[in-house]
């Protein structure tokens, strides 16, 4: 399971949780956002789940995300649902019909938290209003989110380019005799540039394309900040190991080695952790 990132939006002088592990699936603090009605969130959440509107709209979202959402145990909360007996709360939603979209994390700073779109609904039945001040902070968060990994993975293309010259100058000075004619250089370039795409991808460049016909560019358009980022120094090392007379099976073995180790490395960084680029 990847590493959780958490932050904080800020609506109306209220702090408001939230947690990912993707960047596109939040679950935002519905415990926090019911502070901004009652002292008593855990009563107010439970109040929210005994409307049949809600318990129609809960099931729906699960229909559509979740493969393994129990619809029998649903159909009978939604039958119920509204009825002056009727209680609900997401202990029991979550335990019953195997529901995803709610979750409930204990510890100091657990609580009940939901996806966004779950989330942004309840704090509409809360306050308009105060859905409002949620919507403008959650997008500027968004906002500085995408900025930070666009910032960042553009930074990591770029080195990967110039590491490239670097790459390609290797090879030439020490890999292509001055016999070869130009259809066998721009060979040995793309031969060398193929064993990286399959030390760091596991596939060459034919190969990803024809996996993917209708996606735009190359496999390293679509690579990860990480990815990007242990290119650029196989780049580099690749280019050592060349002028210092390794065959190509020696340079792979040792360039899966250090490729393997710093995407462990990488993984375990949070993007949280990086600095911030200067406009």
């Amino acid at each position: 399971m990847g590493k959780v990132i958490k932050e904080t939006i800020h609506a109306n002088g209220i702090d408001i949780r939230i947690y990912t592990q993707d960047f596109e699936n939040e679950f935002i603090s519905l415990t926090d956002i019911a502070r901004y009605k009652s002292d008593d969130p855990t009563a107010v959440i439970q109040n929210w789940m005994r409307n049949r509107d809600v318990i129609e709209f809960l099931g729906l979202w699960e229909r559509l995300h979740n493969p393994d959402f129990n619809p029998l145990e649903f159909e009978g909360f939604r039958k119920q649902a509204g009825a002056n007996a009727f209680t609900m709360s997401p202990k029991k939603w979550i335990e019953t019909t195997n529901a995803i979209g709610i979750v409930s994390k204990a510890g100091r700073y657990g609580g009940t938290y939901a996806h966004s779109d779950i989330a942004m609904s309840f704090a509409t039945w809360i306050s308009p209003e105060f859905q409002l001040y949620i919507m403008k902070d959650y997008r500027r968060l968004k906002a500085d989110e995408n900025s930070r990994l666009s910032l960042n993975w553009n930074l990591n293309r770029e080195i990967s380019k110039l590491n490239y010259r670097i790459h390609t100058d290797a090879i030439k000075d020490n890999l292509i005799p001055p016999e070869l004619t130009p259809a066998q250089v721009a060979y040995t370039y793309a031969n060398e540039a193929d064993m990286l795409n399959v030390v760091l991808f596991g596939k060459t460049a034919k190969q990803w394309k024809d996996e993917n016909p209708a996606a735009k560019g190359n496999m390293r358009d679509v690579a990860t900040l990480n990815q990007l980022l242990v290119l650029a120094n196989l780049e580099s090392y690749n280019a050592v190991l060349i002028n210092q007379g390794k065959n190509q099976k020696e340079r792979m073995e040792l360039l899966r080695q250090l490729a393997v180790q710093q995407l462990q490395t990488l993984e375990t960084v949070s993007l949280n952790n990086l600095p911030q680029l200067g406009k």
